[in-house]
């Protein structure tokens, strides 16, 4: 209990008459032996006949008052006592007798502090002590109280000078009774704290728990001074209340409630005790298990959690399956706030889902670091291309058969202020996500073409190259992108056939409406269309034929399996040498180069490396191919230098081998 001083209260203005008329003394009783003298009142107990007599007849009428002042003080239905300035009790009226369970008359000369709890806390003895000494006007606090029978009560207690100048003239004591206030006040914040399906803590008051912990006082003294919660959500809960209603979900929450808390008190330890199981809102709900041992410890509990759901839950006559992915986080509580902790928590709670569900995670900071990265990435991405932070690299697509640059691949690279030189696998699906991709593509489509144009300008004795963008799905969804390519044709100057757009096999195969129609309008228009990766995705090659493209492009993991014979047989690293190639790459790869040339399309190897990789793709039939035997991206005032005839004294693409 603790106590807090306020202002004067109308309880203090009866005190102060009758001090202010008896001079601090009490009044006259009929007890009193003759002869008694009243100072202050100017009255003498004479004897048995009457009560005394005055020198005047205002002494008499102050006396009169005083009697009533004494009979209003015993007969109050307010607990009260008149305590000295040492702190002990001169007079208790009935009421604070009854409420103590005791007789008035055995009060008198007991410390006031030792009647009403008011030394059990140093805060609330100190204000005592100043109240006594005339320094505070009035103390007031809320104490529990035990009576002479053993039963508690809560008692509101205000403590204040009777005299208004406070010079030690003794001290009004009064008790109220408000143990029916602190029950009606308890069952209002256990409703206000409590979720009513679950009759779990709610998230309030695991807030306020969790708040409490992370509090230094509460573990500068003892404990291991560690934190651990277990986040979880239920899996596929919302299909639970769509199919068999709000009603079902309910009675599932609450018996799912009942197996968390199982779990808890199971998991109780002999120093961190029993963790508290609250429902945060929805299908989410916590264990925060204050003074962990560790890692392990939060493990197991999460573990035990995924376990004890594992059961189905007969309800109104359904038999529900559930599951649950569950973030843990444990660290020290120094180390953190609430608002971490819970980051952290939802954090990794996202990263069991992402992983599959019906699992737990440990928070990982590394894992953290990424996403924090990806999400700076993504709050900088559209600034960025205002801010022009992308250029474009340039790597050469060569014909197999005469080793001409045939085209070459646009490859965006972000020159990022705070992270350096990114490749697009850093930012690509993130712009994908934010939709920043469609004005980030336009932007690659229109200096990609301004580019090719400038090369055909350049080198008008020479064959045009061909420049091949990529292209984003959402591109050709969120976006007008046939009016995007027509208009930017139109502005560069660059023939339709000169520009190849790159998809993606997945984006590609099963394309129908929307896609297939820019597609064929694209095409319609001159433009080509190539498919990347191809191999990897679904390779329907029936509903190939069917799509207006013109250009396969091998993915790299076919022309790596052409590395089986660099190893002469019978040395020792052959077989790790096997182990990174596969002879049946080339069958494969033989197979689908046939049939893309029976459907009239075109060839490109992806990751061509070495002479021995460019030598087979050649023999099976490949058209063209791209990778670092022949040049790296590059910047484009490199790719005017690889264009020219090949041969002896011509500028053609060399051969370099794998840098």
């Amino acid at each position: 209990m603790s106590g807090t001083s306020e202002g004067p209260a109308p309880a203090a203005d009866l005190g102060r008459s009758a001090i202010t008329e008896s001079d601090g003394s009490l009044p006259p009783r009929a007890t009193d032996p003759p002869g008694t003298s009243y100072p202050g009142t100017g009255a003498t107990r004479t004897g048995t006949g009457a009560a005394y007599t005055g020198a005047d007849r205002s002494a008499g009428a102050a006396g009169a008052g005083v009697a009533a002042y004494r009979s209003a003080f015993a007969t109050a239905p307010l607990a009260m006592a008149v305590v000295d300035a040492e702190g002990l009790v001169v007079s208790a009226n009935g009421s604070l007798g009854t409420l103590l369970g005791a007789g008035p008359d055995t009060l008198a000369g007991c410390a006031a502090a030792d009647l009403v709890d008011l030394a059990s806390d140093a805060g609330t003895w100190h204000a005592y002590r100043e109240v006594l000494r005339g320094r505070q006007p009035r103390l007031r606090c809320t104490r529990r109280l035990k009576r002479a029978d053993g039963h508690s009560l809560w008692a509101q207690v205000t403590v204040e000078p009777l005299d208004e100048s406070g010079d030690g003239g003794g001290l009004l004591l009064s008790v109220t009774d408000v143990s029916a206030r602190r029950e009606l006040q308890a069952r209002l914040r256990h409703l206000q704290m409590h979720d009513p399906v679950t009759r779990l803590p709610n998230r309030a008051l695991f807030f306020e728990r969790l708040t409490g912990a992370l509090e230094a006082e509460s573990y500068e003294h003892g404990g291991t001074g560690r934190i651990g919660l277990c986040y979880l959500d239920l899996d596929g809960f919302k299909a639970v209340n769509d199919t068999h209603g709000h009603r079902v979900g309910d009675r599932l929450l609450a018996a799912v409630a009942e197996r968390l808390t199982r779990c808890a008190e199971e998991a109780a330890g002999p120093r961190s005790g029993v963790p508290l199981v609250a429902r945060l809102g929805g299908d989410e709900f916590a264990l925060l298990v204050e003074d962990s041992t560790g890692t392990d410890q939060l493990a197991d509990l999460a573990q035990a959690v995924l376990t004890a759901l594992q059961p189905p839950f007969e309800l109104l006559d359904r038999r529900l399956s559930v599951t649950a992915s569950v973030g843990v986080v444990e660290r020290h509580t120094a180390d953190t706030t609430p608002t971490a902790l819970m980051q952290a928590a939802d954090t990794t709670l996202y990263w069991a889902k992402a992983d599959g569900r019906a699992r737990w995670t440990l928070f990982d900071p590394e894992r953290n670091a990424t996403r924090m990265t990806r999400q700076a990435l993504a709050a900088t991405l559209r600034p960025a291309i205002e801010r022009g932070e992308f250029a474009l690299e340039y790597q050469p697509l060569v014909g197999m058969e005469d080793g001409r640059v045939r085209g070459v691949e646009a490859l965006i690279r972000w020159n990022h202020p705070q992270f350096g030189l990114l490749a697009p696998n850093r930012f690509i699906a993130l712009a994908e996500e934010d939709g920043s991709i469609v004005p980030l593509g336009r932007w690659i489509l229109r200096t990609a073409c301004t580019q090719a144009r400038r090369w055909q300008q350049a080198h008008p004795d020479e064959p045009p190259i061909f420049v091949s963008v990529n292209v984003a799905v959402r591109q050709v969804w969120d976006s007008d992108l046939v009016a995007d390519v027509a208009r930017t044709l139109e502005e560069t100057g660059l023939p339709p056939h000169l520009l190849q757009l790159e998809l993606t096999e997945s984006a590609v195969m099963g394309s129908a409406g929307r896609p297939l129609e820019v597609l064929r309008a694209l095409s319609d228009m001159g433009v080509h269309i190539a498919i990347d990766d191809f191999g990897t995705g679904y390779s329907n090659l029936a509903y190939l034929s069917r799509l207006p493209v013109s250009v396969l492009k091998l993915d790299g993991a076919f022309v790596r399996g052409f590395q089986y014979d660099a190893v002469t047989p019978g040395a020792d690293d052959v077989k790790g040498a096997s182990s990174l190639a596969n002879p049946a790459d080339e069958v494969i790869v033989e197979a689908m180069v046939q049939l893309a040339h029976r459907l009239g399309l075109s060839v490109t190897a992806e990751c061509v490396e070495t002479s021995d990789q460019a030598t087979r793709l050649r023999r099976i039939g490949c058209d063209t191919g791209q990778g670092w035997l022949y040049s790296r991206p590059v910047a484009p005032d490199r790719i005017s230098a690889l264009l020219g005839p090949a041969g002896p004294g011509g500028a053609g693409i060399q051969a370099v081998g794998k840098p």
